[in-house]
């Protein structure tokens, strides 16, 4: 443990993010062992978001916010461990999680151009292929948001898409926050699903929301199925059906 210059992120009533530079102390992040954690049975939320968003943007202090929640609610948080989106949300997991009760989970990944970890991770693990990242992230997590980004934010909404519609992993509500996604989806089912590329099934995955009090409110819900189950491999309710999946 050692004393590092960092910046902090503050949320504050009307939602804003206030930047300031401390000095505490700040522990290195630990190795993550996928086996261990998952013998744990936390409930997980993984955020999916870009890289390049700055803090002055509205979705940075949604994101901010949505985590906040996450982590006063004692839920583990799992992101990309980068810049933009990603540290937007550690850094609010971190100020909502003021007892430690939830873990702030980094996957990051190796890329031939430098991109920076945030500060704020508790475990961490690297990988060097998008693929064996991506299935970590349907290990470890019980809900998917996915903020506003651009293509490498794509490939893990469709991937995790991809793998819910063949029934690949089981079912998780896939939350879409910001404005991007409503045109994105208006256009999916205009044509692809006009054309039968797609079944109206398929979007029962799908949550599109506004902000993160709505995103919360999908979160809980699933969390309160989750613990009433009492099972660490519970397969939750699909949008809009009364029985579980097969």
């Amino acid at each position: 443990m050692k004393n590092k210059k960092i910046k902090k992120q503050n949320g504050n009533a009307n939602g804003s993010v206030k930047d300031k530079t401390i000095v505490f102390k700040i522990k290195k992040p630990k190795q993550l062992y996928l086996k261990r954690e998952l013998k744990k049975c936390d409930f997980g939320v993984a955020i999916f978001g870009s890289a390049r968003v700055q803090m002055n943007k509205k979705v940075y202090r949604t994101v901010f916010d949505l985590a906040k929640r996450i982590g006063m609610h004692g839920y583990d948080l799992i992101t990309g461990g980068g810049p933009g989106l990603m540290e937007a949300a550690s850094a609010g997991h971190n100020e909502g999680d003021k007892m430690r009760r939830a873990d702030l989970i980094g996957l990051t990944i190796k890329l031939p151009f430098e991109q920076s970890v945030n500060q704020y991770l508790e475990l961490r693990k690297d990988f060097t292929t998008f693929s064996a990242r991506l299935e970590h992230f349907m290990a470890l997590s019980n809900v998917l948001v996915v903020a506003e980004g651009g293509i490498g934010t794509m490939l893990e909404l469709f991937f995790s898409w991809q793998l819910l519609q063949v029934h690949h992993i089981e079912f998780k509500p896939i939350i879409l926050v910001g404005t991007m996604w409503e045109k994105l989806i208006a256009w999916m089912k205009k044509y692809m699903l006009k054309e039968g590329l797609v079944g109206e099934k398929d979007f029962q995955y799908i949550f599109l929301v506004k902000d993160s009090k709505e995103a919360i409110k999908i979160i809980n819900k699933y969390h309160r199925q989750y613990v009433k189950s009492g099972k660490c491999n519970f397969i939750p309710q699909m949008h809009g059906q009364t029985k579980k999946p097969r």
